[in-house]
């Protein structure tokens, strides 16, 4: 029973700061392997399409294609001069909520701290924990491949003022638990909506459209509509459809899922727990479905 109650203060983030001695503890380290996992993996910062030491974990220069150019994703092992290694908890709590590098310089937003920025802090001290466990990787980070403004950090201070607001998860009470939680997971580590809401012409997510898809998303590639729509959506998927694929990658139709989300089921949700699987699963099927038929971005070629 009182570890049942200690972890329910740990997830409505009623158990406290962490502090720096904690997060090097073990249970920290557990735990935030388990945020990790919740996010996909982070797969964005793994060069995957590389081979042998091309593709060093978490060490970022992964090309990330958007319509404003190639952005390349940046070493979050801690190493100390080309990683995290000399992040404080602030420092990351900064970036990972506000967009925000140490020196207070802008993020480009293709890293998703929108998202993110639902997080607790518990969950996000955690997730810190467990990447300064890690092996630390020399790797220099690159530079974006985009002409101006779009490579300029200082730009980015416009589109946050266009496209950001800072989240904060809040429950809703006339909810179960389970979907609470499938709430948290989708909007926060997730990051659901940054690949499969379609964008507006300055970037931002249109919120009209939420979770309804998108023909732009990273890398090219095609992010299907996951609203329960039963034309175009997941609306024919029962919950249980759902959480099997979020472990397999196997759809209904016994069709298996390719790209970006084949590698953050592999990296990430076939690690997580089971319920957190359902959790979201129940979640996505609650949302008011939403009609939106894409074709892939090389289609008519």
């Amino acid at each position: 029973m009182a570890r049942a109650f200690g972890a329910a203060l740990a997830w409505l983030g009623l158990a406290g700061a962490a502090t720096a001695q904690t997060a090097t503890l073990p249970a920290s380290i557990g735990r935030g392997e388990a945020v990790l996992r919740a996010a996909g993996g982070c797969t964005c910062h793994t060069n995957y399409p590389g081979e042998g030491d091309d593709a060093p974990e978490l060490a970022g220069g992964r090309g990330l294609e958007t319509p404003f150019g190639t952005f390349y994703s940046t070493n979050i092992t801690p190493h100390r001069k080309t990683g995290i290694g000399t992040w404080s908890d602030a420092d990351f709590l900064r970036a990972m909520t506000e967009g925000r590098a140490p020196d207070r310089s802008h993020y480009f937003p293709v890293f998703p701290y929108p998202a993110f920025s639902n997080m607790t802090r518990r969950d996000l001290l955690d997730l810190k924990a467990y990447l300064f466990s890690l092996t630390p990787v020399e790797r220099e980070n690159l530079p974006p491949d985009a002409l101006p403004p779009f490579r300029l950090r200082a730009a980015v201070a416009g589109w946050k003022l266009l496209n950001f607001r800072p989240g904060s998860f809040e429950a809703d009470a006339a909810q179960s638990p389970a979907w609470n939680r499938g709430a948290y997971l989708v909007n926060g580590p997730a990051h659901c909506g940054e690949c499969h809401t379609p964008r507006t012409l300055s970037g931002g997510l249109d919120r009209s459209r939420w979770l309804a898809g998108s023909a732009e998303g990273p890398e090219g590639e095609l992010a299907a509509n996951i609203t329960p729509d039963r034309r175009t959506g997941i609306g024919e998927w029962s919950a249980t459809d759902l959480a099997w694929y979020l472990e397999t990658g196997i759809k209904p139709d016994g069709d298996d899922t390719q790209g970006l989300m084949a590698e953050v089921i592999e990296h990430g949700y076939a690690h997580v727990d089971a319920a957190d699987r359902r959790a979201i699963a129940e979640y996505l099927l609650s949302l008011p479905p939403i009609e939106h038929e894409m074709k892939a971005p090389d289609a008519g070629k």
